[in-house]
């Protein structure tokens, strides 16, 4: 699915089951949680810190997932087309780091 698409789905949710958005504050707090929820799980899955019991099982696909919908809902109730913003974040990036990484030592 492309992200037009996956907005167009998360917009037919939030309508047939949602009621309405949360409001666009709400919803950057929600972002906020949601973000912190992967962040937990990478720091104690693949970083430093041991991981809990309790966290074992938590998917990090789905906390993903969470974000992405957060954040497909906030493009939605702001007017934004997040497909032609993304391929042209992807342009942009392009033009200007073609090169760049390649001659980065650090990763080589």
């Amino acid at each position: 699915m492309d992200i037009k698409n996956a907005q167009l789905a998360v917009d037919k949710w939030i309508k047939e089951h949602g009621v309405r958005y949360f409001n666009e504050l709400t919803n950057m707090a929600q972002l906020t949680e949601e973000v912190g929820e992967v962040a937990r799980i990478i720091a104690r899955r693949y970083g430093e810190q041991s991981e809990k019991e309790s966290d074992k099982n938590k998917d990090l696909g789905e906390e993903l997932a969470d974000v992405v919908f957060v954040v497909l809902c906030l493009a939605n109730q702001t007017g934004i087309d997040l497909q032609a913003s993304f391929d042209k974040k992807l342009n942009i990036k392009t033009e200007r780091d073609h090169d760049r990484h390649h001659n980065n030592e650090k990763l080589k």
